[in-house]
């Protein structure tokens, strides 16, 4: 139970095992007491054209900042969090051995995620495959035809459920109920997800 408390994935970016970092960048500041990432990973998670993932935001025309916020705090979850730790699972894949699955999003993260973005445009309902490469930055694959979000995904749940292949699960519950991970928190407070891996490991 304890190994799946405060620890790192074994993936492209992260840190072998977590611990303060003075400097996490903007939305990633959250986790500078205890983190999975670098200050470096998080400057390059806030850019448009990311050197992470080569991941392109604009695939669909411009991303709009309200939108894009959530995208970016995804990512600062992603790559800083030593809470996932009940929901690593191994992966055999080419730039990383392990990946989160079914993490318990809280409501109103996935919600308010869903809300701010329903107006942004995309073609793809699983954003981890089946882009076009050919330019070394992932394009819409040829045919597909950029739509607004919530027409590629009906409800909250499906942008949260489907965008990453499943790494999130649509929770019921609410932030603070110590049952669901949330993306956005206060540090002051501190980090209410230390208590939620326990509650699943």
């Amino acid at each position: 139970k304890d190994s799946l408390l405060n620890v790192c994935m074994d993936a492209k970016h992260h840190k072998r095992e977590p611990g303060p970092e003075g400097k996490l960048y903007e939305q990633c500041s959250p986790w500078k007491d205890n983190a999975c990432c670098t200050a470096n990973t998080t400057s390059e998670a806030h850019k448009d054209q990311s050197l992470l993932y080569n991941f392109n935001w604009k695939h669909c025309g411009v991303m709009p900042p309200k939108c894009k916020r959530h995208f970016i705090q995804d990512t600062c979850l992603y790559e800083c969090s030593p809470n996932l730790g009940p929901w690593i699972q191994q992966v055999d894949s080419s730039w990383r051995r392990e990946r989160i699955l079914h993490v318990p999003l809280c409501r109103e993260d996935c919600e308010e995620w869903w809300e701010d973005c329903k107006d942004a445009r995309t073609c793809k309902e699983n954003w981890h495959k089946g882009w076009n490469w050919a330019t070394g930055t992932n394009r819409c694959p040829w045919g597909s035809m950029c739509r607004a979000f919530r027409e590629v995904f009906p409800r909250p749940k499906d942008l949260c459920e489907k965008i990453w292949s499943g790494s999130f699960r649509y929770s019921p519950e609410r932030r603070g109920s110590g049952r669901c991970v949330q993306m956005w928190f206060d540090p002051a407070q501190g980090n209410p997800n230390a208590a939620v891996a326990r509650f699943y490991a």
